[in-house]
């Protein structure tokens, strides 16, 4: 059965309840902020940070709870994997520096003296606001290495689907680790570009070695191509650049990208991508350093797309890592039937961003490639995630991360 990647995402289809000024939220590791994914051994550093365009210095709080394999919340009490606080204040901010929107940029290390954790596994970690209420959430990962996870991405076998899905292979190798019953004892997450909509999760082992777990699925591990991300540039805010087809000064910057088309028709061409993330910078100054996080500036993209005519019962979503992947009335566009295009604004801290289309039915169904098609030469990158609950514990640990890139030479 080919794999049903809008079900395992319907959970998006929420109006945001994150705070409308609140933005470029973003949760990395400390040490290697150019790798994406909230995910980082047991004891080493994520550093969460979000900008409030308030200005008015607001006082947040953050909350880590420990979370199942399938992310609900676990059994266990805050004291059995934090010492110290699970929810304290965020006191390191600043204000933005020569920037036309003013904005407060807020961040704070976890874990850290106050915080710090004890055992592996799934988090989510909440900001909350004066009134106690959650501003947002994001998802992160501590992971033990006690086991070695091998990736591997091909070319769909299912004839059906050969030039527009991606099948991944994966094994887990546990020398030292003794697992008795695997079906029982373990779970994994299989997720493509770091986005947690399209996990593939209640996948059993084909093959079961002594010190191996092997899931050479064919089918169930069939993800959609997709296509490469669009991308846009506003590091130099001033001036047209890469895909800005003119910037216009006013009470902030507006950068016009240039009018996309729908890509579901047309061949596939390589086009270097970051896999739907984001890089926050200005090259306003000689010198890149942290004072990108409050001397970058925002400016109102405006994005259109091709359309000779509405999508039939369809919304039509701008979609990438700059929102978490989510939908929203922010980033829903609007149909101009005078040009013939979908149109939606949104506000963007100065750096380079990849996005893409996708459409949301009456039912409530995502489709993430009917605008900008699928194939199975697009490069993508695959996360599995391998959690251990034997018999007797009371929590999942994370024991084992890999990752797999897709290479259309295979």
């Amino acid at each position: 059965m080919i794999k049903k990647e809008l079900s395992l995402i319907a959970f998006l289809l929420v109006v945001s309840t994150f705070a409308q000024n609140i933005k470029t939220i973003q949760l990395r590791p400390k040490n290697n902020p150019n790798f994406y994914a909230p995910i980082t051994r047991l004891g080493d550093v994520l550093k969460l940070s979000f900008d409030d365009l308030d200005t008015d210095s607001k006082q947040y709080q953050y909350k880590i709870e420990h979370m199942t394999h399938d992310w609900k919340p676990s059994s266990m009490t805050s004291n059995q994997y934090i010492e110290g606080f699970e929810q304290n204040e965020i006191i390191n901010f600043t204000n933005s520096f020569n920037t036309l929107q003013p904005y407060t940029h807020y961040s704070v290390e976890i874990p850290n003296q106050n915080t710090i954790i004890t055992k592996s596994g799934n988090y989510l970690i909440s900001v909350i606001d004066e009134n106690y209420e959650v501003v947002f959430t994001r998802r992160c990962v501590f992971y033990e290495d006690i086991t070695t996870v091998g990736v591997a991405a091909f070319r769909s076998r299912n004839a059906a689907t050969t030039n527009q899905q991606q099948t991944i292979q994966f094994s887990v190798n546990h020398p030292g680790l003794q697992i008795n019953t695997p079906s029982q004892e373990i779970n994994v997450a299989l997720f493509q570009n770091h986005n947690w909509n399209t996990a593939i999760t209640n996948l059993q082992p084909i093959f079961i070695k002594p010190q191996q777990l092997l899931y050479n699925h064919t089918i169930k591990t069939n993800f959609w191509g997709g296509n490469e991300f669009l991308n846009f540039d506003t590091k130099f805010i001033r001036n047209s650049s890469l895909n800005v087809a003119r910037v216009e000064r006013k009470n902030l910057y507006h950068s016009y990208l240039y009018t996309d088309e729908p890509r579901t028709d047309k061949i596939y061409t390589y086009n270097p991508d970051i896999n739907g993330q984001f890089v926050v910078r200005t090259t306003e100054r000689d010198v890149v350093d942290d004072r990108d996080n409050t001397e970058a500036d925002y400016s109102l993209v405006h994005f259109s797309l091709e359309a000779f005519e509405p999508y039939e019962n369809k919304d039509v979503y701008v979609y990438g890592a700059f929102n978490n992947y989510e939908l929203s009335e922010e980033n829903k566009m609007v149909y101009d039937s005078s040009q013939r295009i979908y149109k939606a604004t949104l506000p963007f801290k100065q750096g380079f961003y990849n996005y893409g289309y996708i459409t949301l039915d009456s039912n409530k169904n995502i489709n993430l490639h009917e605008i900008d098609g699928s194939f199975y030469q697009t490069e993508n990158e695959y996360t599995v995630i391998v959690y251990y609950k034997p018999f007797g514990e009371i929590y999942d640990r994370v024991i084992g991360v890999g990752y797999g890139f897709f290479n259309q030479n295979r």
